[in-house]
């Protein structure tokens, strides 16, 4: 059991007016911690109710909701319509780092604080983004069929990521974390950032110049109207024909029909995609489901043991700093 579930209790404020906290989809924290949260809620006056399974509808969802003051969830679309049905609601505690999928205009509006579980992720994305990195250059998913088909490497020969450049597109917690990771392999890092920032051994430039000089390009913004298709056909032009983009960060932000035409045209050598316009189950015929030297992975970047722990960790935090009157990881505007 984790020692911060086992001590909620002696920081949950019985002073506090009663909350009814509702987590409306599973974000992963183990029954006994969960048990052991509910408890020490309790015990202080509020309730903590889970649900272990998405909802099927809106409607479902807005009957799960409609009584609460504190909303538990993670990247389930939460409507306007939805919260409008919420008329107690006064924070939602979201166990994801983007919140592009929460009506966050009518959570202004009314006043509901939004906060997000910041860092949660940021070793297990950036974890994966270097491994993405290495399994397109050593083509390992290839070479583990081939051997399974009783085959050879039949004149393969890969690619090291020493020496190679390796262009972060955004530079929060996440692309700072694979700037470390990539220093470490010996790769030279450019960085595009819309804020100045100084990182050690880093060298930031605007993004025209990364994507021309990068080997590898790989992506860590927020999805919002200003990153939507940032990298689109043009952007794609400007890139090595040798080289790789990487997307652990938000669908979107990539134009997926002008990175498959880049594929299929060899404009680009090769994409690792972790992330999508929804989340997979994806739709029969995707436009990278035929294209060459892709890695499709469904959604795993935060999926590791420690980043799941580390996440319902914030999130309760998150409730009780808010009722403490200390809000933190604010996401309103």
């Amino acid at each position: 059991m984790s020692s911060f579930f086992y001590s909620l209790i002696l920081r949950i404020n019985k002073k506090i007016q009663t909350m009814r906290i509702v987590q409306i989809e599973p974000i992963g924290i183990n029954p006994e911690d969960w048990k052991k949260a509910e408890m020490n809620f309790k015990n202080a006056g509020h309730q903590l109710i889970r649900y272990d399974h998405k909802p099927q509808n809106e409607e479902e969802l807005i009957e799960r909701a409609k009584d609460a003051q504190v909303l538990i969830l993670s990247n389930l679309p939460l409507s306007s319509n939805v919260i409008s049905h919420c008329p107690d609601l006064k924070m939602i505690s979201v166990a994801f780092a983007g919140v592009d999928h929460i009506a966050m205009d009518i959570c202004n509006e009314k006043g509901i604080v939004v906060s997000n579980a910041a860092g949660y992720s940021n070793h297990s994305v950036a974890e994966l983004t270097i491994g993405s990195a290495i399994n397109i250059y050593r083509k390992i998913l290839w070479s583990d069929q081939q051997t399974r088909n009783l085959s050879d490497r039949q004149g393969f020969l890969g690619a090291e990521l020493h020496g190679k450049t390796f262009g972060i597109v955004g530079t929060g917690q996440i692309g700072t974390q694979v700037a470390r990771l990539a220093n470490a392999f010996g790769c030279k890092v450019l960085a595009y950032n819309r804020s100045s920032k100084n990182i050690p051994n880093v060298e930031f430039a605007n993004l025209d110049y990364l994507l021309k000089n990068s080997d590898i390009v790989s992506i860590h913004v927020p999805l919002t109207q200003e990153t939507k298709h940032l990298i689109g056909k043009s952007e794609m032009k400007l890139m090595k024909k040798t080289a790789v983009l990487i997307n652990t960060a938000r669908g979107p932000v990539v134009d997926y029909h002008a990175l498959a035409a880049a594929l299929k045209n060899n404009s680009i050598s090769g994409a690792a995609i972790d992330v999508y316009e929804k989340e997979p189950p994806l739709d029969n015929g995707h436009p990278l489901f035929e294209v060459p030297n892709t890695l499709l992975l469904p959604h795993i970047g935060y999926a590791t043991k420690e980043a799941i722990q580390l996440r319902g960790e914030i999130v309760m935090d998150n409730i009780i700093r808010w009722a403490e009157g200390k809000p933190q990881n604010i996401m309103n505007k």
